[in-house]
């Protein structure tokens, strides 16, 4: 078999993966792999990761056997090897790539990392779009991203991103910024959180004589601009006047054909306290949520702060804090950059027992499920699962639902969209079940009770 044949049958079979797998795993695990050879009994193909090796055989040997399957018409087995000399040589290209990179930033338009530039756009310069790991928890929100980054105010407009804190719903915002500033300098953007908003907004009111001159400098500063990034929008909810000047400001960008971005933990509907008519203009472009990344994407993540810190981490340490970190991706890069740094100043190789050490890690005594959760709670209700995740009304399903929904976040922390998902049951529904125990527990005693015998009978 013919180097040039078989690099055509391994480009077909990576047409095929690149449908089936995330962005982030093709691009990080996939895209890498060199195919060396093939016979009538095995696919031999070469990694210069080493991890690669156990991640690829445990999580996709599947979808790269059926590939290999559909492209020649028989079934063989794949075999990947870890290679020392390719390893080598994707080291030299990612090092030529970053030289390349380095040499472009600097030959760039000066103004776009100016000090100036960056302090009018409140914009902090590691949040980019190069550094942004895409997988299929965050690809909307991404493309969606790009789509306003490169034509601000003709798609998408508002841009609302919603999920979990630590997700990367910042670092996604900032990244339009600096995309716009850097490509379409002439452009005006501003990045605000919602609380620097409402401060401005206090601070305009209170000064007295100065107040409508203020108020004046306070509009001007928000509504003569081309982008305007507001992290955590939830934040203004229930402030009559915050909510007034974030109405007339959004009327006037929008009717102006400016763009506008938004983040949340949770959709317009499902904050309280906001208004109908900001929910409504909230959810007139395109609502694009984040959801908690996978391990391939938690991995690729950490491989990139290694490779950008130029630090040599082993990937069993790699893999061990994926593993840990599930839901957050800020607490993943957090706990690299302590473990790295203690390691470096107090000269302490990088093994898992170290690790845990660093990071306070303590054995899960138990992994709860959500059917699980159900189950229990089904049985102390004497209802069966089938009601709790079903739609009936009475008094002792409803609790026993509302203990089941609240149960399934305190004690998995996966995302509301996630339960709801679980439970077949609106955002609005899960959000609301889970409130009304969680407010309830300190002054319903019988509630109490309930949760926390089940509780004890999940922990057995």
């Amino acid at each position: 078999m013919s180097q040039e044949n078989i690099i055509e049958v391994w480009n077909a079979v990576l047409n095929i993966l690149e449908k089936q797998i995330s962005e982030s795993t093709f691009t990080t695990w996939i895209l890498p792999l060199e195919p060396q050879y093939f016979d009538d009994n095995c696919f031999v193909i070469h990694t210069g990761q080493a991890f690669a090796v156990n991640l690829l055989r445990g999580n996709h040997y599947n979808q790269i056997a059926s590939a290999v399957k559909t492209v020649l018409n028989k079934e063989l087995e794949i075999k990947i090897i870890f290679d020392e000399e390719l390893q080598k040589k994707i080291e030299k290209k990612s090092k030529a790539r970053a030289a390349a990179a380095q040499q472009q930033e600097q030959t760039a338009k000066p103004k776009y990392d100016s000090l100036t530039q960056m302090q009018s756009s409140n914009l902090n310069l590691k949040y980019k779009f190069e550094n942004f790991v895409v997988g299929s928890n965050n690809k909307l929100a991404y493309v969606a991203a790009q789509t306003v980054a490169q034509k601000p105010g003709e798609k998408y407009n508002p841009l609302y991103i919603y999920g979990g804190p630590g997700l990367g719903k910042t670092h996604i915002m900032q990244a339009i910024g600096h995309y716009i500033i850097k490509n379409t300098p002439e452009l005006k953007v501003l990045f605000i959180t919602a609380e620097e908003f409402v401060n401005d907004v206090v601070n305009a009111l209170a000064r007295g004589d100065e107040k409508t001159k203020n108020m004046n400098k306070f509009r001007k500063k928000y509504r003569e601009v081309d982008v305007l990034l507001i992290d955590d929008i939830q934040l203004i909810a229930g402030k009559t006047r915050t909510e007034e000047e974030v109405f007339n400001t959004f009327n006037t960008l929008h009717g102006a054909g400016k763009q506008i971005v938004l983040t949340s933990d949770r959709t317009p509907k499902e904050i309280p306290s906001l208004s109908d008519r900001l929910i409504s203009r909230f959810e007139w472009g395109l609502m694009a949520d984040i959801q908690p990344p996978d391990i391939e994407t938690r991995m690729a993540i950490l491989s990139n702060l290694a490779r950008d810190s130029n630090i040599e981490v082993p990937n069993n340490i790699i893999e061990f804090l994926a593993t840990v970190y599930e839901n957050n991706i800020r607490e993943l890069e957090g706990a690299f950059n302590r473990v790295t740094a203690y390691a470096s100043i107090n000269e302490t190789p990088l093994t898992v027992e170290n690790v845990k050490k660093i990071i306070n890690y303590e054995e899960k005594a138990n992994v709860f499920s959500f059917d699980g959760i159900v189950n229990e709670v089904a049985a102390y209700y004497n209802v069966s699962p089938k009601d709790i995740k079903g739609s009936g009304r009475s008094a002792k399903i409803a609790e026993a639902r509302q203990i089941a929904i609240y149960l399934c976040r305190e004690l998995t922390k996966q995302s509301l969209p996630a339960i709801g998902n679980f439970f077949d049951k609106k955002h609005t529904t899960i959000l609301y079940s889970y409130d009304k125990v969680k407010n309830e527990l300190n002054t319903n005693y019988s509630l109490s009770h309930s949760v926390e015998t089940i509780q004890k009978l999940l922990n057995k």
